[in-house]
């Protein structure tokens, strides 16, 4: 746009305007500035197009196209109204509210107030769409997990569900009425007792008796003394600094004191504390170093790994680590700048040299020089898989079966063993959708929870996508095999395990949106199959909904977000369109 310095008066502007109204001359060069006598100084931002804002109606356009020797407005009758008049310059630029932009387009030759109209109900619109808009989705600095949680009566899946989190291994057995010691609010030097009201439920009964839910991380509390009033409750995060076991307070030489409001309530306040406190349950001596060793991730910046390429799902590439927040990585290409978000444990990333000792296609890298700081992250950082044995009856090439699809994550679809590779590695591609080049084909380990043997749909009552151009349906396995002239890859192959995970249907999380790896949501397991979950990510329709397994390291409890640092995705509004990229998975 142009620099604009408005110094002039008002008479000494309608003046200038009457001289240069309706003939038409030859456009001034456009790498030098017009210049007016009343202040006003217009640049070009280019040096050789040269647009122009139009000082009537604010539209902006190229600056030929303008009328008046100094080109300062789009029609004739702008530049008549102008000089008729100058106060009704600053009308549109009262009814924009914003300067004007590049997108703006500059309005044919029309009465004046036909534009104003046009002009107002295009704003109106505007405004209408963007109030619509925030009110359907939830700001992401206004999103509160607590009162989320209260408002709907949900619950949240216990961090023990998490074995990948910090934490998540020793979180022990926290519930309703452990005592912790907490800042007080009002003056961050004294220490006061609140009651963790319910860290996590594990029968609906008890979600009824309570009617609160404190998931994951964080608690609702209570500062003792307030007893059943709950005007004071609030929610916290229980692995935050200001959070202690009872007793921290005297070991650390700091005064525990009642909350202003409750001192007088209790004559003899200590008295009260020892009775309260006698056989109650708090936090271990050692859980605040705990959360901080378990906050300590082994993976550092600069480590050379091998990931998946997200646009030839078939090979992988070498990649440099950018960035460590809470064990997910953001990892940068070393050719390029392209970059790839996943869980240090993801199945997705291995160490160096990782393809060549299965057999994987894998791209080498241009780049010869390394930079200062460059190694390889160990081997022992990676998530590892179990033995198998491929000698006798084992996965053969051409063998069916039924997948997740990695491009669609919530369509499990009629897929075919491509290739056996070392290690228990399997190439696999969907019937129907495959290029020729095999280049959408996709990595599984045989003991990966996301294959499955012929039948598993249909014995589940899940609808099983069927091959592309496949017209005879309803779909029958005992058909296709013959049809195709295959075989289905014998059940004893799969991985049969199903953990006792601890999710329940309906229970709130923070998951992965795994077409758009970068992005945590707000999300809901709607479903569960054996080991299999089905999430929802919340405000989004269903057909966004993902397969995911119960170990995976793309879930996370309530409050992981804030815990890390990580952003988080609140509900989104039901008519928005979420854009999946199909190349990242």
């Amino acid at each position: 746009m142009f620099d604009r310095y408005d110094s002039c008066s008002e008479e000494s502007t309608s003046s200038s305007s009457s001289d240069d109204s309706e003939d038409e001359v030859p456009s001034i060069p456009a790498s030098l500035p017009i210049i007016k006598n009343n202040g006003q100084v217009y640049t070009y931002p280019d040096g050789k197009t040269g647009m122009a804002t139009c000082e009537m109606c604010g539209m902006v356009g190229v600056r030929d196209a303008f009328y008046s020797k100094t080109k300062r407005f789009c029609s004739v009758s702008c530049s008549r109204s102008y000089s008729s008049n100058s106060k009704k310059a600053s009308i549109l630029a009262r009814l924009q509210g914003k300067p004007p932009t590049k997108k703006a387009k500059v309005l044919q030759k029309q009465p004046l107030m036909a534009k104003l109209a046009a002009y107002a109900q295009y704003q109106a619109s505007q405004q209408q769409q963007n109030q619509a808009k925030s009110k359907a989705v939830v700001p992401v600095e206004g999103f509160d997990w607590g009162r989320y949680i209260c408002s709907n009566n949900l619950v949240g899946a216990p961090v023990s569900c998490f074995k990948h989190v910090p934490m998540g291994t020793c979180w022990g057995d926290l519930a309703e009425g452990v005592i912790v010691e907490d800042f007080y609010p009002c003056n961050k030097t004294i220490r006061n007792i609140l009651k963790v009201l319910l860290i996590y439920f594990m029968s609906h009964e008890r979600l009824l008796l309570f009617l609160f839910s404190s998931p994951g991380f964080k608690a609702l509390l209570r500062y003792e003394g307030f007893d059943n009033d709950t005007s004071r409750d609030f929610w916290c995060n229980l692995c935050v600094p200001e959070i202690h076991h009872v007793g921290w307070c005297a070991s650390s030489g700091k005064p525990l004191v009642p909350p202003k409001s409750i001192q007088l309530k209790y004559s003899n306040w200590r008295a009260f504390l020892v009775k309260r406190l006698t056989g109650a349950k708090t936090l271990p001596p050692d859980f605040a170093t705990k959360v901080h060793e378990n906050m300590q991730f082994p993976f550092k910046k600069l480590m050379r790994v091998e990931v998946v390429d997200k646009s030839h799902l078939c090979r992988t590439r070498v990649a440099l680590v950018e960035q460590v927040i809470g064990g997910r990585l953001r990892l940068v290409y070393e050719e390029g700048s392209d970059d790839f978000w996943c869980h240090m444990y993801s199945p997705l990333i291995h160490s160096i040299g990782w393809s060549r000792s299965i057999g994987h296609r894998f791209k080498r890298s241009d780049v010869s020089k390394k930079i200062d700081g460059q190694m390889d992250a160990p081997a022992q950082l990676f998530a590892t898989v179990k033995d198998v044995d491929q000698n006798g009856e084992w996965f053969r090439d051409r063998m069916k079966l039924e997948a997740i699809d990695p491009l669609n994550l919530s369509a499990i679809s009629v897929a075919t063993v491509r290739k056996v590779l070392a290690d228990g590695y399997l190439m696999i591609g969907v019937d129907g959708s495959e290029v020729t080049d095999g280049s959408d084909w996709f990595c599984y380990h045989s003991t990966s929870p996301s294959i499955f043997p012929a039948g598993f749909c249909e014995i589940n009552n899940i609808e099983l996508t069927h091959p592309r151009g496949y017209t005879k349906l309803p779909f029958k396995w005992f058909d296709y095999l013959r049809e195709t002239s295959s075989i289905a890859a014998p059940v004893k192959l799969f991985n049969k395990d199903v953990p006792n995970h601890g999710f329940r249907q309906g229970m709130k999380l923070e998951a992965v949106d795994l077409m758009e790896p970068r992005l945590v949501c707000v999300a809901t397991v709607t479903r569960i199959v054996h080991r299999l979950l089905r999430i929802h990510f919340d405000g989004w329709e269903d057909e966004y909904d993902q397969w995911v397994d119960c170990q995976s390291s793309d879930l996370y409890p309530v409050g992981w977000c804030q815990l890390t640092g990580y952003q988080l995705q609140p509900p989104a509004a039901q008519s928005e369109i979420k854009h999946h990229s199909s190349t990242q998975i």
